[in-house]
């Protein structure tokens, strides 16, 4: 089994937030409630299809249908569909063929809602300090302990 990883997402629209982990804890932060989400940071809460292919971990032909929406210079346009039943209907990215950077993608629920999230000014392999991927939650915070999600 894997080591889970540690990452930091930090989100300014529409509204901030933080989804951090150190490979033990995975916090998701909203300040606009006021409120920090805590849950253990095992393979569990890192098991859905796309979130592994977002960590780098995931095996995109077993996991999903792939078809090539658009291709132009500078960027192609995947659409993942899950060959297994998920939480969203599909997963769109956008990719630079030359780097292998993924720009944009899109997320499609099942009920029609769409999320894009957009990457920009990207730095990879800086080897970040760990202090990066801690977080403390302010004072005044409300931390909610959510259990480790059951794996089906």
């Amino acid at each position: 089994m894997a080591k889970p990883s540690r990452m930091r997402w930090s989100y300014e629209t529409p509204e901030p937030s933080l989804v951090v982990s150190d490979g033990k804890t995975l916090w998701i932060y909203d300040p606009g409630f006021g409120e920090a989400q805590r849950l253990p940071a095992d393979e569990a809460a890192f098991s859905g299809a796309a979130l592994q292919f977002l960590l780098g971990r995931g095996d995109l032909q077993r996991e999903f249908s792939i078809d090539l929406v658009s291709c132009e210079t500078g960027a192609v346009e995947l659409e993942l569909t899950p060959k297994e039943p998920a939480s969203y209907e599909k997963l769109f990215i956008v990719v630079d063929p030359v780097t292998g950077n993924v720009s944009r993608t899109r997320i499609d629920d099942l009920v029609g809602n769409s999320t894009v999230v957009e990457f920009s000014d990207l730095q990879v392999n800086l080897d970040p300090s760990g202090e990066v991927f801690r977080f403390v939650p302010p004072a005044g915070v409300r931390v909610i302990e959510l259990p480790t999600p059951e794996r089906d």
